[in-house]
Parts: structure tokens; C-alpha cells; sequence
């Protein structure tokens, strides 16, 4: 069996919506869009770090990496990747 890594496939484009956008660029820092156990999730990279074979798409002085196996199924990075936390749902309280 031939494994497909180190292959390149087609080239093709990923967006970022802008929700994801403003996401980033309130935040200051990359993201990578990886695998979890229910699909793509954005991630920052002091949590995921990005690898060599990552895409690379730039979100103003900022960076979204996607990784190579999710880049394969996604066209689009957009708010259904990121992860909510009761901390970031307006007006939660301990």
C-alpha cells in the first residue's frame, strides 16, 4: 500500500469568513485548524501548534494554518470550528 503522504494535491482556495476574521484579529495571535474527534477545529497555536505541511493563510498580521488532512474536505474556515467555552458566551457568570 502507498501511503499519500509527502504527495501534493490539486491547488485550491480556502476563505475565512469574517466572523472568524474578527475572531483572529481580536484575539492577536495564529490559529491552526486541525482534526478532533467531532471534525475541523480552530485552535490557537500556543494549543496546536502548526506543522511543515500546513497551509498557511494570513488573517491580517496574523496566520490561520490548516492542516493538510483538513484541508482535503474544507472550503471554507468559518464559526462552527471554534470551540465554545461558557467564558466566551456574552454574560456568564460563575
Amino acid at each position: 500500500m502507498q501511503s499519500d503522504i509527502g504527495e501534493s494535491g490539486p491547488s485550491r482556495s480556502i476563505s475565512v469568513t469574517e466572523d472568524v476574521r474578527t475572531y483572529i484579529l481580536r484575539r492577536k495571535r495564529d490559529f491552526r485548524v486541525s482534526t478532533s474527534c467531532s471534525g475541523a477545529i480552530l485552535l490557537p497555536t500556543s494549543v496546536k501548534p502548526p506543522k511543515a505541511t500546513d497551509l498557511q493563510i494570513p488573517v491580517g498580521d496574523y496566520t490561520v494554518y490548516i492542516s493538510k488532512y483538513q484541508a482535503r474536505h474544507i472550503d471554507t474556515v468559518h464559526r462552527g470550528m471554534i470551540p465554545i467555552f461558557y467564558e466566551d458566551l456574552p454574560d456568564y457568570e460563575f
